[in-house]
């Protein structure tokens, strides 16, 4: 039988709110979303040093590419890495992914890559970071 207030007999009518959560409940998912961040936050920053690397890798491969191109079609090699750009064998010169800058290290030419080619200029380009690849265990600058 149903009382005129909408309460079943002998059953006391609902107090406090109609819904929601617990304080128990509430602390369980936000130790569950502390465990899931602690877990992922460093994966991603291994990712982001992986990415970074794999980016200066492409970067020195086109650049040393394009300074041997440059030094065969010249016969010579170039004299900065400006002259690469102007002679449109580079769009620009990119930045370096460890430094954020354009801070490349230039090896000078001691080699002749023919009997024609004039000496001097530069025939390699190293990053100028002297951070450490927690991945390959050397110094950025070797790569």
């Amino acid at each position: 039988m149903v009382r005129p207030d909408n309460t079943r007999l002998g059953r006391k009518p609902r107090r406090g709110p109609a819904g929601g959560f617990t304080l128990l409940e509430l602390m369980i998912v936000i130790a569950v979303l502390a465990v899931l961040t602690a877990i992922s936050v460093p994966r991603i920053q291994q990712t982001l040093v992986r990415a970074h690397e794999a980016a200066l890798h492409q970067d020195l491969s086109e650049m040393r590419k394009a300074i041997q191109n440059y030094t065969r079609d010249k016969e010579a090699a170039p004299a900065s890495l400006d002259d690469l750009v102007s002679a449109q064998y580079l769009g620009e010169i990119p930045a370096d992914p460890i430094t954020r800058q354009k801070d490349w290290n230039t090896e000078s030419c001691s080699d002749l890559l023919s009997a024609e080619q004039i000496p001097g200029g530069i025939c390699d380009v190293h990053s100028a970071s002297d951070k450490v690849s927690p991945f390959e265990n050397r110094p950025y600058s070797s790569f």
